[in-house]
């Protein structure tokens, strides 16, 4: 049986280090679907190191692009496909200057929620909360927001599992534990 698992919480909250603890338990395939686009600084390529660093060398690795939910549709039956994250996936549709390709996303997501509604494999999404802030004032910043906190809710409903980290510490907020 397979089964569908959002895992959403603030920055450095632990919710990918508790997304990497049930992928171990699962005794399958496990394959860690890379979502962000590497960039040239510095901070950024310490935490892809460190995010490396941490999975076992007999997971599979999988880079998303844009389209995620044809990497998901790839996964062998049985394996757990652990996405991190849908905040650097969300990002892939902005551009340098800042543009947002509506249309791209728009398909993108469809296809990624109707890949979540019957999957071929248990996947494991982890994702950031951002909606606990004040409103962005840059309008660049503001739409990410927006999108990023209507994406989460739309997965969180066809999730069987959602869990909220806080502290290092899951709070179950939907399924059974």
């Amino acid at each position: 049986m397979t089964t569908t698992h959002l895992i959403s919480g603030g920055a450095r909250s632990g919710k990918s280090r508790y997304a990497e603890s049930l992928a171990l338990q699962h005794a399958g395939a496990v394959c860690y679907v890379a979502t962000a686009e590497r960039r040239p600084d510095a901070a950024f390529a310490e935490r892809i190191a460190h995010h490396q660093a941490r999975r076992p060398a007999h997971w599979g690795l999988a880079e998303a692009g844009r389209e995620l939910a044809s990497v998901l549709q790839q996964a062998a039956p049985g394996s757990l496909q652990l996405v991190d994250c849908l905040g650097m996936w969300l990002m892939r549709f902005f551009d340098a200057d800042g543009r947002f390709d509506a249309d791209a996303w728009q398909q993108q997501r469809s296809a990624l929620l109707a890949l979540l509604a019957a999957p071929a494999a248990s996947i494991v999404l982890v994702s950031n909360e951002v909606g606990w802030g004040v409103v962005p004032l840059g309008a660049e910043t503001r739409h990410f927001v927006d999108e990023l906190g209507r994406l989460n809710q739309d997965v969180a409903a066809v999730c069987q599992r959602v869990s909220l980290v806080a502290c290092g510490q899951p709070l179950l907020l939907k399924g059974q534990p």
